[in-house]
């Protein structure tokens, strides 16, 4: 673009004056814009990457948030949209339907997990996000046992030391970041929380497997303590994203699936961030061979393209809502549900699933980054280095030691996210945790890009 004299506009610096001007950045502490924080102004996304007004491309390593899955711009995704928004952009879905949200319902149901000997999920509720699709599965366990009158106690919720589930006052309360909940405490509603399965805790020497199981029996005494007035237990499948991308093995969600139903409890899982091929299957909860009572979905269920959740419950939950009284309804509602351009959306996206074998394309990029990552693991300052599926973190230590994190004021993430972004790489680091969780499409020569990035930022912001 130019000017009124013909020269070369620095359009990057345009745009980042005009949105300091005027926006207010999410999960930012503003003062550190522009100079601490440094802000990209994006003109197009192509594939995995990330297009500046000057024609500089940036590597979108994190999937914007992890929500793009098949890459950014995608034709087929887009085409959707496109067709969709000549026919109907929005409805409102209380006492009306659409063929999207229909279609979109029923193919979820069909890729759902399962269980054998277990009523399979069977009803779909749709909302606009994540936070939002938690806020729903809270409702709808407390509500469903309030419906039934005889457990008037039931009104806590179980959940795991380290989750995050969203910025809501219920998702909140279920949360146990402190730097997201602390502020906010006197806000939110009472939970307890449970030990977390992270392999990263695991003892000197012990396995993943092992820590999990010590995490199971710490839970089993704790839904004993509490017996009668838990309505459920919600977790994040195989990954605490938020949390640092810490991992634990999937013994732990076999034993919570037995744990819920002694108890007579529901369990939520979370697949949020890890669901839709993020873990190596088109869900995590898959790889335990269990299937929750509710399942929340969101992020990439439409490949990033537009705000949607879904939240999957059994009949069995369904059924305890249907009565005479609409005090006994679930009332919850917002105005775009099941809107039918991001139900599009979503439903290109499962067509590329099929049409693409994402799946099993996903474990070999998975492999590629496996590969790549094993060498980063001699730097001195990393402490792990692990990996589900298409999820890679780096976590960096004083010394690589686990028991010695660096000091909070060194802030080591931000300086190997500033020596990343100057080198065309996009890694928004969780604390001092590095991560790799890129768009499905991402390719070889990208990857050793990342790879390579990645090893001189801990270097860098380590030195």
């Amino acid at each position: 673009m130019s000017n009124h004299d013909g020269s070369i506009l620095d359009e990057a610096g345009r745009w980042r004056s005009r949105d300091l001007a005027v926006l207010w950045h999410p999960c930012t502490q503003m003062r550190e814009h522009p100079d601490v924080m440094p802000l990209l102004p994006v003109a197009r996304g192509n594939g995995a990457w990330l297009v500046g007004h000057d024609g500089s491309r940036t590597l979108d390593a994190v999937s914007s948030w992890w929500v793009n899955l098949h890459g950014h711009a995608e034709p087929r995704i887009a085409a959707a949209i496109a067709r969709q928004a000549t026919t109907l952009e929005q409805v409102i879905l209380a006492g009306c339907s659409h063929p999207p949200a229909v279609e979109l319902a029923e193919r979820l149901l069909a890729i759902a997990p399962r269980q054998a000997g277990r009523a399979r999920l069977s009803r779909v509720f749709y909302a606009d996000n994540g936070s939002a699709g938690i806020e729903v599965a809270l409702k709808m366990a407390f509500h469903w046992f309030r419906n039934r009158g005889d457990e008037p106690r039931r009104t806590k919720f179980v959940a795991l030391q380290n989750g995050y589930h969203g910025e809501t006052i219920g998702a909140l309360s279920v949360g146990d970041i402190p730097l997201y909940r602390r502020i906010y405490a006197p806000l939110l509603m009472e939970a307890v929380f449970a030990p977390s399965p992270d392999a990263f805790l695991a003892r000197e020497g012990q396995s993943a497997e092992a820590c999990a199981e010590d995490a199971a029996d710490a839970l089993a005494h704790l839904l004993d303590e509490h017996a009668g007035e838990i309505c459920a237990l919600v977790l994040e499948p195989l990954v605490q994203c938020a949390g640092g991308m810490r991992m634990h093995h999937p013994a732990y969600l076999r034993r919570v699936r037995e744990l819920c139903d002694v108890h007579g409890i529901f369990l939520i899982a979370d697949e949020i961030a890890v669901g839709f091929g993020r873990t190596g299957t088109m869900f995590a909860c898959e790889q335990a061979g269990i299937q929750p009572d509710l399942l929340c979905l969101s992020k990439g269920l439409t490949g990033g393209f537009l705000p949607l959740a879904a939240v999957l419950a059994t009949d069995a939950i369904y059924e305890g809502f249907l009565d005479d009284s609409r005090e006994r309804a679930f009332l919850h509602s917002h105005s775009y549900t099941g809107n039918p351009l991001a139900c599009a959306a979503a439903l290109a996206s499962l067509d590329i699933f099929a049409a693409d074998d994402v799946l099993a394309r996903n474990r070999r990029t998975a492999e590629r980054m496996a590969t790549l990552a094993a060498p980063l693991a001699a730097l001195p300052h990393v402490a792990d280095v692990r990996q589900t599926g298409m999820i890679l973190a780096i976590e960096l230590c004083e010394g690589g030691r686990r028991a010695t994190p660096f000091e909070p004021s060194r802030r080591i993430g931000l300086h190997a996210y500033r020596h990343a972004l100057e080198r065309g790489v996009l890694l928004r680091p969780l604390g001092d945790v590095l991560y790799w969780m890129p768009p499905y499409c991402i390719d070889d020569a990208q990857l050793e890009l990342l790879a390579a990035v990645t090893g001189s930022a801990i270097e860098a912001a380590t030195a």
